[in-house]
């Protein structure tokens, strides 16, 4: 089965100020690497908007009429310290989404066996009422809902290997035993969630890695939590939540992984989506600001994606 790619140039129209790690050249890199040879058999696709309508999935509607009323007509406006809007930042959030659902409808029809999304702004930061950490909407979240609503999906898994724990996505879904929400990401760090006794309704999953932790560290949690989780659960569909901030050139955090390990989990994770979810796998974009550490890890994760 096909691995399809879905981005769109709207994605780099969300501008934040200079200097800021979440820029519009991390996508540049990633569709500059994908160009290359081995990625021939790649099927790339233009990401569609989604309708306002997809947010609520997640979302209230006053986060949505929130996050519309921030936007500005020109120049950039603030809503955290670290989270800005431009005059293009809602579009291309939709359009993120739009690919999100167009990944997990490619995998409930047939049309691809697995989808990767290289979108702007992230997500897994985004909680149900808030905007925060780059993200305004929280991508996964809402592919994980599309899966359940228009696809009958029962249970859905959310693997989230991004270096900063996706407090968003733990919010979201709390008290939610229908969707698995499974992490490792460094702590202490950003945003300060992410304990391992935080376990929700038993679907919350946290594998915390102090800083200078490298591949066993990271390989022993995905064998020792992640895995054995996603074999209780059975889910229809996996979600990666595809942040590559814990290669060891990141600046933002102090995890030492290698592109090796992302090409690693990659392959366990298919591997469990052969074996309990007929395939099913849709990886979004998250973290990754060292440009040539996305881009030689979004190599290794597509590379193993198009292995099959």
């Amino acid at each position: 089965m096909r691995t399809r790619f879905y981005t769109h140039p709207i994605c780099r129209e969300h501008i934040t100020p200079p200097g800021h790690p979440e820029r519009p050249d991390r996508l540049r890199v990633i569709v500059d690497r994908l160009d290359d040879e081995p990625f021939a058999y790649l099927q790339r696709l233009e990401a569609p908007l989604a309708d306002e309508s997809a947010v609520l999935l997640a979302h209230p509607v006053e986060h949505l009429e929130k996050v519309k009323a921030s936007i500005p007509d020109d120049g950039l406006a603030v809503i955290d310290d670290d989270t800005t809007v431009s005059p293009k930042s809602l579009e291309a959030a939709l359009t993120a989404i739009g690919g999100a659902v167009a990944g997990v409808d490619d995998v409930f029809s047939g049309e691809a066996g697995n989808v990767f999304v290289a979108g702007r702004p992230p997500g897994h930061h985004a909680e149900k009422n808030r905007a925060m950490g780059f993200c305004l909407f929280n991508n996964a979240a809402i592919a994980a809902r599309h899966a359940q609503r228009e696809h009958g999906a029962e249970r859905v898994a959310i693997v989230d290997w991004d270096v900063h724990h996706g407090n968003g996505t733990q919010d979201i879904f709390w008290d939610d035993p229908s969707v698995l929400y499974c992490s490792t990401h460094q702590m202490p760090l950003y945003p300060g969630t992410g304990a391992a006794h935080e376990t929700g309704a038993g679907n919350i999953v946290n594998a915390p890695l102090p800083a200078g932790s490298g591949s066993e560290a990271f390989r022993e949690a995905f064998e020792g939590k992640v895995l054995p989780a996603l074999d209780r659960f059975s889910p229809d569909l996996i979600v990666i939540s595809a942040g590559f901030d814990a290669h060891r050139r990141d600046p933002l955090a102090e995890l030492n992984l290698e592109a090796e390990d992302f090409d690693w989990a990659t392959g366990v994770l298919m591997e469990r989506a052969d074996r309990l979810s007929q395939g099913r796998l849709v990886s979004l974009l998250e973290g990754g600001y060292d440009l040539q550490g996305l881009s030689v890890s979004v190599a290794a994760h597509v590379g193993r994606l198009l292995k099959g």
